[in-house]
């Protein structure tokens, strides 16, 4: 029997090298548990954002780490053919095979019956167990299983326990805060809007502080924001303004001219970047206010970065911020950090084990509290 698992491979990678293998070694219990029940396993997953088939974003970078973690060879199909089921005969019970890149195929993202049925060619069982995926209505995770039945999908190991683990926050004890940085303000706004009247405090930061900043009416100079961006935003104040959810922004921002000139920053209010500069990090103040803020919390989500981490000089906010959940953490709080590049980042400042719970997942995690959403559409089987 072939387990075909849909796992969550999107890790972080900077200059050609990973940064972080928690994705794929969180999902290393499902695959064993496969293996030990005597089947052959062939897993997929997405890895980017390409533009089609993109060499620089092929999963092949993960043969090596894969490999090592299951102590055993990796095999890789670098493209995805209308006879899977051909091509997986013949494997022997033990067998890993990885398959390349969904993304490099339209399918996937558009959410194809066709290309679905593609993929379910290559296992006799589909288990989902990428967590960090499964708030999106795509080929591998939607479409995919009108072509098992009840009897023959699954929830992973750690899809389950992510599941679990998140339903804890369903009755958070208060003052309950949110923190939400990074740059993908778009995909997280909307889901910010579940926790109006339910969190306490929501504290922004990172690039999705600056189309808060220009909406007030500051100066955010070269800084990261769009027109679609302030339209957004525009209406989630309205609409906090009803709320009895404090909207936490900062209050000072790490400015340079150039990402190159890590020598040349310069702290300023955030509502008065220069024209010619960009915001890179929260400044001490924000820092500050944050840290008193999640140290008066007893329930505390973290997703996504105070600043452009992976320029160190650019990291000092997240690395602070980090470093005071940990203490939160240590007071009694709940602490839950979320997404490949917050993980990353702790792991990076050596703290990754220092929190209640690491969630794979960032923009799932978030999608969860807003609908429930990953409850409802994935009503798979618990694997046995």
């Amino acid at each position: 029997m072939i387990a075909l698992i849909r796992v969550d491979f999107n890790v972080p990678v900077h200059k050609g090298k990973i940064l972080d293998l928690t994705r794929i070694k969180a999902a290393i219990p499902t695959i064993e548990h496969c293996l030990q029940s005597g089947m052959s396993v062939v897993l997929m997953s997405h890895f980017g954002r390409p533009k089609g088939l993109d060499r620089s974003l092929s999963l092949k970078l993960l043969i090596e780490p894969l490999s090592k973690l299951l102590k055993q060879k990796v095999f890789f199909y670098s493209s995805i053919t209308k006879k899977g089921d051909e091509k997986t005969q013949n494997l022997n019970p033990g067998t890993v095979v990885l398959l390349e890149n969904l993304r490099f195929y339209s399918g996937e993202i558009a959410n194809d019956l066709l290309f679905a049925k593609k993929l379910a060619t290559y296992g006799d069982i589909y288990i989902n167990d990428a967590f960090g995926a499964s708030h999106r209505d795509h080929a591998s995770i939607s479409a995919i299983k009108t072509f098992f039945t009840a009897e023959t999908k699954f929830k992973g190991l750690l899809l389950h326990k992510e599941l679990k683990e998140l339903n804890k926050l369903k009755t958070a004890r208060s003052p309950y805060t949110v923190i939400v940085g990074g740059a993908k303000i778009g995909s997280k706004i909307h889901i910010l809007k579940s926790f109006l009247n339910i969190a306490d405090n929501i504290l922004i930061g990172g690039g999705m502080a600056f189309p808060f900043i220009k909406e007030l009416g500051g100066e955010i100079g070269r800084s990261l924001c769009s027109k679609l961006e302030l339209d957004v935003v525009k209406e989630f104040l309205i609409k906090s303004k009803n709320s009895k959810t404090k909207i936490v922004l900062p209050l000072d921002c790490l400015t340079t001219t150039s990402l190159n000139k890590t020598s040349e920053l310069i702290t300023t209010e955030i509502n008065s970047v220069p024209k010619k500069s960009l915001g890179v990090d929260i400044g001490e103040k924000t820092i500050s206010l944050y840290n008193k803020i999640i140290l008066a919390s007893k329930s505390i989500i973290w997703n996504g970065p105070m600043g452009i981490t992976e320029i160190e000089p650019f990291s000092s906010g997240t690395r602070q911020i980090s470093n005071s959940m940990v203490r939160a953490t240590k007071n009694g709080a709940y602490t839950l950090i979320g997404g490949g590049d917050t993980i990353s980042d702790v792991s990076r400042f050596g703290v990754k084990n220092e929190f209640s719970y690491i969630c794979t997942g960032g923009g799932a995690m978030l999608e969860f509290f807003r609908a429930n959403k990953l409850a409802t559409t994935l009503d798979l089987k618990k694997l046995k």
